[in-house]
């Protein structure tokens, strides 16, 4: 396969990547930054022995780490900030492996490395690869 070839498959990996990783925590940012706690603990055991505010601002740190991984790329308006949304999202899910070790959650963590990995990814992608440049 050609360079040029290979730089679009990725870019189109990276784009499908991001829409739906963006599509998966704006929704979880969502739920977790608005739904009543008791609702919160049916879908998610975890959070019965979490702080409230903990989960409102991880709910936020998703909501805001989804619309980044989109929005700055789609306009090209600071698309740098799709690499810095990608990252966060990374370390957040890198702290959610460190919580659910410590609580003995071991079940949890594979797909916390999975997004991790996938968030990696996007910033490598994002910053090496098929950078997407700004508007003129």
């Amino acid at each position: 396969m050609t360079n040029q070839k290979s730089k679009k498959a990725i870019n189109i990996v990276l784009w499908v990547a991001q829409g739906l990783l963006a599509i998966m925590f704006i929704m979880a940012g969502i739920m977790k930054a608005t739904q009543p706690l008791e609702a919160l603990v049916e879908s998610l055991p975890w959070v019965k022995s979490t702080p409230l505010g903990l989960i409102r601002f991880i709910g936020i740190s998703e909501l805001l780490g989804g619309l980044g991984l989109l929005i700055p790329s789609i306009f090209r308006f600071k698309p740098f900030l799709t690499v810095w949304a990608a990252l966060g999202l990374a370390l957040v899910m890198l702290l959610a492996s460190g919580y659910h070790a410590s609580r003995g959650e071991f079940s949890a963590i594979g797909v916390n490395l999975v997004l991790l990995a996938l968030f990696l990814f996007i910033a490598w992608g994002r910053s090496k690869k098929t950078p997407i440049l700004p508007k003129s």
